[in-house]
């Protein structure tokens, strides 16, 4: 099967602006609902931030882009690592598949022709194939663990918060978040 489209990455992606983030925890997971700002010296910031740690600044290439990112954390040796995103951007919404043994990121398109709203894609995602996206991006130990119970419980408020986010959001805000002022 080709995978002409799939973007590899081999740095990992923007972390989640953690005063701009609703955590809504399910058990062996954590979702992470916030309104992201991506430009130009958001990207160049980030790549500042990476190459301070890890010695490697990425390319930065030109962007400006806007919507609600919703991330997919697990516990993995007492340490909370991010293993999926979507980004239910407006002009480019995607997902990522984040493998901290690869140390790899691998990022795919949304069509909202095909898929439509992006964020309902993802709500549905999240309630139908969240094991399944889980095992792919490196962690089946996590999916093993879902608890359907408390999934259920919990994606209802995982949707009020992203939808709060997408309607009810301050850019000044969230720009001054996302570049630490």
């Amino acid at each position: 099967m080709s995978e002409s489209h799939i973007t590899r990455y081999n740095v990992m992606p923007i972390p989640p602006v953690e005063k701009q983030t609703t955590w809504i925890e399910a058990g062996p997971i954590r979702f992470g609902v916030e309104y992201r700002l991506l430009n130009d010296a958001i990207a160049a910031a980030a790549s500042e931030d990476l190459a301070t740690a890890t010695g490697d600044a990425p390319g930065v290439e030109s962007v400006d882009d806007r919507g609600v990112s919703i991330h997919v954390f697990g516990d993995s040796g007492g340490e909370s690592l991010e293993y999926l995103r979507f980004d239910c951007f407006d002009e480019d919404p995607h997902y990522h598949y984040i493998s901290w043994k690869d140390q790899s990121n691998e990022m795919l398109h949304i069509d909202p022709i095909a898929d439509g709203d992006p964020l309902s894609w993802t709500l549905d995602r999240l309630r139908l194939r969240l094991p399944f996206m889980l095992a792919r991006a490196g962690a089946p130990e996590i999916a093993a663990k879902i608890d359907s119970r408390l999934l259920d419980e919990a994606l209802p408020r995982v949707a009020e918060a992203a939808y709060r986010a997408r309607y009810h959001h301050d850019d000044d805000e969230v720009l001054k978040g996302a570049l630490g002022q």
